[in-house]
Formats: C-alpha cells, structure tokens, sequence
C-alpha cells in the first residue's frame, strides 16, 4: 500500500482530502505521503456500522420479548379446544408473534423517515406499539444521521455530537453505548472532513471507486482469467480513457445547452 501510494504522489497526485472505509491500513501512509490532506472517513460505511449496532440492540430486544412468557406453567400438550381457540384469538398475538413481527421489521428503525410508505409507517407504529423500548432507538438512529447533513456548519455537528453524548438514555443500551464510543472526538474529526471543502466539492463516501472495483471484477469474471499483467494494465487505462471521453463529451453537450439557453457563453473556470 506504501509503495503504490509513493507512486501516486510521485506522479504528481496531491490531494487534499482522502477518503478510506476505515481501515487500518491507510492513517499512518497518508499521514507520512500527504500530512496536509484531510482524512475523510466515508460515512456510507460509518452509517451501516452503526446501523448494525442498532439492529442489533433491536434484535436482543425482540427476542428477550419473545422469551418473557417462557417461566410459568408449559402448555398442555395436544391440539388446544374450540373455546381455548377462541380465547386466545381474542388475546391478541402472542409475545412470540410479536418477537417473530419485530425481527421481520427490524429494517423500519434504521431506515429514514421521509423514505417510509404509509404501510412501512403503519408497521413502524405497530413495532412501537409492541416494544415501546424500540422508540428510543428510532430517535438515535435519526440523530446518528443528522451528524452527517452535508449542508450544515461544523460548528452545528460537532454540538449535535455533544448533545447525542451526553443523552443519559442512550449511555444506558448497550449497543448505543458502542456506537457513542465509535464517536470519540478524534475519530468523528475524520468523519466530518468533508464540511471544510466546497459545496460542489463535498465527498463524503468511497462509492465511486467501489463502483469502478465493481465494474472491473465483473470484466476480469466475464473474461475468465487475466493471465499476465500487462494486459490488466492496457485494459483498465483503455477503461478509463472511455470514461473520461464519456463525461467530457456529456460536459460539452451540458455547456452547448446552457450556452443556447442564455444566448450567451458560460464564465470562464478559474
């Protein structure tokens, strides 16, 4: 990793701010190759962390739900009569059916709210309803993500942080006490590196080069085996040669059109 990063910089790569998934691999490289850069963390890959961990506190919820009705007198054995039936339609499901309804849901606590269907908010009300515990992992997971607004001022998440830790509610759950550790100040610095850039400028995730090791797996897959190097090397610079030819003639058209619509050529870049 050294050694291909020393020749990024040695062709004359100097950026300032780098994106990593958090690996261990990249902070001591980049602060030896480029100590100026900004280390950005991606927040694609900070949120579906701690979406896990929030997942999980649901899931040892539901089934300590489904466990409550477990101490008493077991169940008598045979096919249940009409009227045993009958009373326990009436009862309502059982806490086991309500553990099983809360794990098949569990996705609604993490998702955002203005992505939720009426029936998606319907479900959510109906967990709610069930696990009332559930409610106070609902608001954390919509704080957690207000953390990451591209638009605010740092000033603004870093006193949201503080606010999220000091919520004695959330120190009390085990999986958010870990997720409120993952946001110790040196490490949520790197998470919010991207405020400092310009607003056209803001990359806040690594998912354009996941896209690229995507795209170029499925080639290597679909061409079997690249059995020497050199063609690795002539493939992938003739990939990137059609993608850029691909978005400056996209960039043409798009300044052709603003051209014929104001009537006027576009401002120099500087």
């Amino acid at each position: 990793m050294r050694r291909f990063l020393q020749n990024l910089k040695n062709w004359g790569l100097s950026p300032k701010v780098v994106v990593t998934d958090g690996s261990t691999l990249y902070p001591a490289v980049l602060a030896q190759l480029w100590p100026a850069a900004r280390h950005q963390l991606c927040v694609f890959h900070i949120l579906k962390d701690i979406n896990d961990c929030i997942v999980a506190g649901v899931r040892r919820l539901a089934h300590a739900l489904g466990r409550r009705g477990n101490a008493g007198r077991k169940r008598r054995r045979g096919r249940p009569s009409q009227a045993q039936q009958a009373a326990r339609a009436k009862a309502g499901p059982t806490l086991k059916e309500k553990a099983g309804f809360i794990l098949k849901h569990r996705f609604l606590i993490v998702k955002k709210s203005f992505e939720l269907n009426d029936q998606q908010w319907a479900d959510l009300r109906q967990l709610f309803a069930y696990l009332p515990e559930l409610r106070t992992l609902w608001h954390f997971a919509s704080e957690v993500r207000d953390l990451f607004e591209k638009g605010a001022r740092v000033q603004t998440l870093w006193k949201r942080r503080a606010a999220l830790l000091r919520e004695p509610k959330y120190q009390q759950i085990p999986e958010l006490a870990k997720v409120l550790q993952m946001l110790q100040a040196n490490a949520f610095r790197k998470m919010v590196a991207f405020v400092y850039s310009p607003v056209a400028e803001k990359i806040r995730t690594n998912n354009h080069v996941e896209r690229a090791n995507r795209r170029l797996r499925f080639w290597e897959k679909v061409r079997y085996k690249w059995r020497r190097r050199r063609w690795v090397v002539r493939f992938v610079l003739l990939a990137l040669d059609r993608w850029w030819r691909q978005v400056a003639s996209a960039k043409t058209q798009d300044e052709s059109t603003t051209r014929g619509r104001s009537g006027q050529s576009p401002p120099p870049r500087l």
